[in-house]
């Protein structure tokens, strides 16, 4: 099928940033050489360990391995204006994706083989420019340290625990929050917020053979009604009881809030902005090829 997109020539972070991301972000920075722990003491290791599994681990997509998702990220890429990081698949039965990216280094993204599985063209594209929003936000040195928090948990000293404990907190708040500027970025690509639900949809209650049974009018229902029970103030102690120790917010809360940012004046005023098209002339729409993600 053919879509017209809109390419975000000079598309800034800050004007798709959710505001929770922005405030948490600020409040870690706050927090006194958080940022240069990560990146001299933990980031190199870091990076040096990931980049070995993936090279040894993973399949590296390009134009002559699996052209197809190479061809979905380089066409993010051109959208959201980011450089292309290395993109990898990797043989793993829990959907899942992640990035890796810390400042002035390769960043990469990782792709699980069950997710590619439950979703089609368009929707692994949302997946991929979610990814790339985290590039774009400049998350990397945060989201390393959040990735190494939980991967650690549980291995700590106990007298490490209380501190530990802390800090892991703060850190899975800030990933909430994150999260939501690059669900903003997987529709800022997508340029439809009903692939960006479905991807959340399945990620909720998906699988290779269930995926094409599900109804996405009936999720974004269902997501409008637990956005309801924060009318109530124990729903609301209900929701923050039920997220304090998730790295991403649920998906019905993604979904919802997706739904709202594709009706506001911030994401209309983004696409109408005039770009820059393939061949090089000044136009607001960009007409390219596209399948389902």
């Amino acid at each position: 099928m053919t879509l017209s997109k809109t390419h975000l020539i000079g598309l800034k972070a800050d004007q798709f940033r959710h505001p929770l991301d922005q405030e948490a972000t600020q409040a870690l920075k706050q927090l006194p050489g958080l940022d240069l722990l990560v990146r001299n003491l933990l980031g190199s290791l870091a990076e040096q360990v990931l980049y070995l599994n993936n090279i040894a681990s993973s399949v590296l997509v390009g134009e002559n391995q699996l052209p197809h998702l190479y061809h979905l990220l380089q066409d993010a890429c051109r959208v959201l204006d980011v450089e292309p990081p290395q993109l990898y698949v990797q043989q793993n039965p829990v959907p899942n994706a992640y990035t890796f990216a810390m400042r002035g280094k390769q960043p990469f993204i990782v792709l699980h083989t069950s997710l590619i599985e439950m979703l089609t063209p368009e929707e692994i594209q949302a997946v991929i420019a979610h990814e790339l929003g985290h590039l774009k936000c400049e998350h990397g040195v945060y989201l390393t340290l959040a990735n190494l928090l939980v991967l650690a948990s549980g291995l700590l000293p106990t007298w490490g625990t209380v501190v530990a404990q802390s800090l892991q907190e703060r850190m899975l708040a800030w990933l909430r929050c994150a999260e939501f500027s690059c669900d903003r970025a997987a529709l800022l690509a997508t340029q439809n917020p009903r692939v960006v639900m479905s991807v959340l949809m399945k990620l909720a209650g998906g699988s290779p053979s269930l995926a094409p049974q599900l109804n996405l009018d009936a999720f974004i229902a269902q997501a409008k009604a637990y956005d309801a029970i924060s009318e109530s103030e124990l729903g609301q102690l209900l929701k923050a009881a039920q997220t304090a120790q998730l790295t991403h917010p649920v998906p019905v809360l993604r979904a919802r809030e997706i739904d709202r940012w594709a009706s506001s004046q911030n994401y209309q005023g983004l696409l109408e902005k005039p770009t820059l098209g393939y061949n090089g002339e000044a136009k607001s729409k960009v007409t390219g090829k596209w399948r389902n993600w």
